[in-house]
């Protein structure tokens, strides 16, 4: 009974200061919204608009640089005539760089597959070597040219902005690949002048949300869903074309946030600003009017933003990683296939998938118990996760099975990746309960086929994998 009295005077007391601070505060939050608003649906997307346009205006200068080269009959004359003289195409090359103030110069021929840059031949590119898959896609490709962020052959440690154009002969045949590169610190320098005329802060994340492109006011860690506050709104960036969002910093401050992605890149552009000094006045005032009554309101939204927020990230967590072995859930896959398919659709690149799982899983269960089974997963989880990339997706697609979806990557490819993660596998073991535990997988791979949905990928992936299984099991079948 003393409790429920109490629990009662402090409803009323709450009831009082409610009432006591309503008009204040609605003035504040309709005060702070408008601003809200305003910072959300006009300022940041007009600075990102013009961060973009300055990034196109560029790019495609860029571009008609690139196309200039294409068709210019000395490179084509050259070319057709056996590229006898070296020392003109150097020439030409060094002219172009000099004279447009670019990091590159190079072409291609198809002929002899060497590489031309102004300091010399730097190779002959190879199918297959993972530098030069950039040559044997444009040579794929039915568009005229494609821009990508890549590594410079000429300097590897080099992250450069590619305008990658093919040349054609006069009979329109295909004869090689010419183009520039720009350096990706232009558009970090970029960055830099509008956070110090803006105020706001401006980097670039990949899809993976791994942070690529930065200005000298971020400090946060390398990739969002690592970042205190921005890890509650990762999902909604790299699931949107567009988006805005806000959070909350480590210091209580509401951040507005703006993402567009730039197709160009394959990167997303964010725009961040914390606040406004009005936001900072409209605050001070409403603190004047009820500071005690703030206290207690403020006790009260602590203890609830900290309770929801720590519900939010765990549900968050739950919902798109598989709690065992850390891979992606089943119930966000189909979204990231989706990405990676439009992603493919824009740049011709090939998709493969891989469909494994453990030889015999139920034995291991039955006679070691399942906590040992739990270990092998792991483990598996482990050894995959060493042999693809970063941007691969893990999926735990049920029980002991995972699906790998490999972006920019030919079925050949795959099949490559899905042996070394078998014999990876056959000669790794698992320790559990004082004994070690042999285990082997089986594979199935199969390559995207155009307008193909997850589930027709998945069945021939299954397929192959139960072909896999039929042949003898601890080894790898295609589609």
């Amino acid at each position: 009974m003393p409790y429920r009295k109490l629990y009662f005077v402090a409803a009323l007391i709450g009831v009082l200061v409610l009432g006591f601070i309503a008009t204040s505060v609605v003035g504040y939050y309709v005060a702070r919204d408008s601003l809200d608003q305003r910072i959300s649906n006009e300022t940041l997307p007009l600075t990102s608009d013009n961060v973009y346009s300055e990034i196109e205006q560029d790019l495609l200068r860029s571009v008609l640089i690139a196309s200039l080269m294409a068709h210019d009959t000395f490179l084509r004359d050259w070319t057709l005539e056996g590229e006898n003289d070296r020392a003109s195409i150097l020439r030409y090359l060094s002219e172009i760089q000099d004279k447009h103030d670019t990091t590159t110069a190079f072409f291609v021929s198809e002929e002899t597959r060497r590489y031309y840059h102004p300091d010399g031949v730097l190779r002959t590119v190879e199918r297959g070597e993972p530098l030069d898959e950039w040559y044997f896609r444009v040579r794929a490709m039915d568009a005229p040219y494609e821009i990508n962020v890549d590594h410079d052959t000429a300097s590897p440690d080099r992250l450069t902005i590619f305008v990658n154009y093919r040349v054609h002969d006069y009979a329109g045949d295909y004869i090689g690949a010419t183009g520039i590169g720009l350096a990706v610190d232009s558009v970090a320098e970029l960055i830099e002048s509008y956070e110090h005329r803006y105020g706001r802060r401006i980097f670039f994340i990949d899809r993976e949300g791994q942070v690529q492109l930065r200005g000298e006011s971020y400090d946060g860690p390398e990739r969002i869903r690592e970042h205190p506050g921005l890890q509650s709104v990762a999902t909604q960036i790299l699931t949107s074309q567009n988006a805005t969002a806000r959070y909350t910093d480590a210091d209580g401050n509401t951040v507005h946030l703006n993402s567009r992605l730039i197709p160009e890149f394959g990167w997303y552009l964010i725009v961040e600003q914390a606040g406004s000094p009005a936001n900072s006045r409209i605050l001070n005032t409403l603190f004047l009017n009820i500071v005690i009554a703030l206290v207690f309101a403020a006790i009260v939204l602590v203890t609830a933003w900290f309770t929801v927020r720590g519900y939010q990230v765990r549900l968050e967590e739950m919902a798109t990683r598989d709690e065992l072995s850390g891979a992606a859930s089943r119930q966000v896959f189909s979204t990231l296939f989706e990405q990676v398919v439009r992603w493919s659709r824009r740049s011709g690149s090939p998709i493969s998938l891989i469909a494994l799982d453990i030889d015999e899983f139920k034995r291991v269960n039955d006679e070691h118990g399942h906590a040992a089974g739990d270990a092998v997963i792991r483990m598996l989880a482990g050894v995959i996760n060493e042999h693809v990339r970063e941007a691969d997706t893990l999926c735990r697609w049920g029980g002991d099975e995972f699906l790998i979806l490999l972006g920019e990557c030919t079925l050949h490819d795959a099949e490559a990746i899905a042996e070394k993660i078998r014999a990876a596998v056959a000669g790794h073991g698992t320790r559990h309960g004082g004994e070690e535990l042999a285990v082997t997988v089986s594979a199935g791979v199969a390559q995207h086929a155009r307008n193909e949905d997850l589930t027709a990928l998945v069945a021939r992936a299954d397929a192959a994998l139960y072909r896999s299984k039929g042949a003898g099991r601890n080894r790898v079948s295609t589609d």
